[in-house]
């Protein structure tokens, strides 16, 4: 089937069903009853902030749900594809009614959309964000350099993402609580011995170890002989590492530069829609 070219975000990866230019029919804004919305059983995150929820509900208390949720039909109902942050949100506030855009997709198209909208706008937790990533791999036969083109963020970015999924398990279940995080998570793939990385995880739990400290502590106790060397004109480790962290908040590409005390981020957009989303990011404003 051929793909569409949309530019950056969800039209990259997803193909636009096939259909006779005489019978086409634009895409719509209808309003359904909120209990006809059911769940979508493709959902890849696992966990959601109540309160980010709350303050979502509150936004769209005052001005209402911009943006539509995505769906298509189930018989008389309609299954969800994107938006359950919003669905959540307009069922706290008891709305009747909920505006929604219909989409004629297959099972496939379905989790497509539901993992790259929440990986690109709802901010997964690293762990939930390296599953969708395996699973678009695995699934799919998405490959990284499409998914870094999608989602605006580094090849580099999308492979240490995937990478966390070669840490213990209960490091991972920590990362999800966000007791550790992305870049912990990171600095412990340097560390070979699973029952080493789970000391140290603890560590960074219970004594609140910074990234830069448990990166000083993994080279203390590295052997010399395979201490890499760190050439003048490879980039500091800590610019590597707070470029990542942009990244994933943001959901696009950044890029550090750093001279000596001074420097600059360039942050990528590639819409108008996406730099405003970009600065709402920044701003803590929730979406609607």
């Amino acid at each position: 089937m051929e793909r569409k070219a949309l530019g950056k975000g969800l039209g990259a990866l997803i193909p636009e069903i096939a259909v006779d230019s005489t019978n086409r029919r634009k895409e719509e804004i209808i309003y359904v009853q909120s209990g006809q919305i059911k769940p979508n059983p493709f959902q890849p995150r696992e966990d959601f902030d109540e309160q980010s929820i709350g303050e979502l509900a509150q936004s769209i208390k005052e001005k209402g749900v911009i943006q539509p949720l995505l769906v298509r039909r189930q018989g008389d109902n309609y299954e969800l594809i994107a938006g359950e942050r919003r669905l959540r949100a307009a069922n706290i506030l008891g709305l009747k009614e909920i505006p929604v855009i219909v989409r004629d997709v297959s099972d496939q198209d379905s989790l497509e959309l539901a993992l790259i909208e929440n990986v690109q706008r709802e901010g997964l937790n690293p762990i939930e964000e390296a599953h969708a990533y395996q699973h678009l791999v695995d699934k799919f036969q998405v490959t990284q350099e499409k998914i870094s083109e999608v989602l605006g963020k580094s090849r580099v970015s999308i492979t240490n993402t995937l990478r966390l999924l070669k840490l213990p398990h209960e490091i991972q279940g920590e990362m999800k609580k966000g007791r550790i995080s992305f870049a912990h998570g990171r600095a412990l793939l340097e560390i070979e011995d699973a029952n080493h990385q789970r000391r140290l995880a603890q560590d960074v739990i219970s004594k609140g170890l910074s990234v830069r400290e448990l990166e000083n502590l993994i080279k203390s106790v590295r052997p010399k002989s395979i201490k890499r060397n760190i050439s003048q004109g490879q980039r500091e480790p800590l610019v590597a590492i707070l470029e990542e962290q942009l990244q994933h908040a943001l959901a696009t590409k950044v890029r550090i530069s750093k001279r000596k005390k001074r420097g600059h981020i360039n942050i990528e957009f590639y819409s108008p829609e996406d730099l405003q989303r970009i600065v709402n990011v920044i701003k803590g404003t929730p979406r609607a």
